[in-house]
């Protein structure tokens, strides 16, 4: 068993990772604003960068824990998503994303979205989950995020236990076959 009492600590600003996207055409649902499937792709996709940042191991999405949609993002904005790892566990770590578009017609920005994921960090050969460093938050806005890590992580457990009581009692046969 590793030895938790030595663990290392890394600031959040060693995981941070920084996207941006223009909203095409192609990138748009039926309302002309961004589909949200591909903001999840986006997000998921930044915040691994910052597990792998954090962790410096491989790393999977165990949940995209909330996504909070706040400001359609049209066509022709920017998308810009920054990440970094806002609580940890023994293995796993949460990590923020804040999501902001820009008018890039007239500059202004703004917040489009937030959204916490959590990540497992793991050896390749054995697939055995993987101590992580602990986190050092040195913002303000940090400080802010990372303050509120206990609660959604109790928040979380209760969730997934909510979760595999019911995948235990729901059919896996289609409504067809019923």
């Amino acid at each position: 068993m590793p030895n938790l009492m030595n663990r290392a600590t890394k600031k959040c600003i060693e995981s941070k990772a920084v996207q941006t996207h223009r909203v095409l055409p192609s990138d748009l649902n039926h309302h002309q604003t961004l589909f949200g499937g591909n903001l999840m792709s986006w997000i998921d996709n930044t915040a691994s960068i910052s597990a792998a940042r954090h962790s410096r191991g491989i790393t999977v999405t165990a949940s995209i824990d909330s996504l909070d949609f706040l400001h359609p993002l049209p066509s022709n904005h920017s998308v810009c998503i920054e990440s970094y790892v806002s609580g940890v566990g023994k293995s796993s770590m949460e990590v923020f994303c804040k999501i902001m578009g820009e008018n890039l017609m007239t500059g202004e920005r703004y917040l489009a979205a937030t959204s916490f994921s959590t990540f497992v960090s793991m050896k390749t050969e054995s697939k055995q989950s993987v101590v992580v460093p602990l986190i050092e938050p040195t913002t303000k806005e940090e400080k802010l995020v990372c303050s509120g890590y206990e609660k959604r992580h109790e928040k979380r457990l209760l969730n997934r236990e909510f979760n595999e009581k019911f995948a235990n009692i729901i059919s896996y046969s289609t409504a067809w076959e019923d």
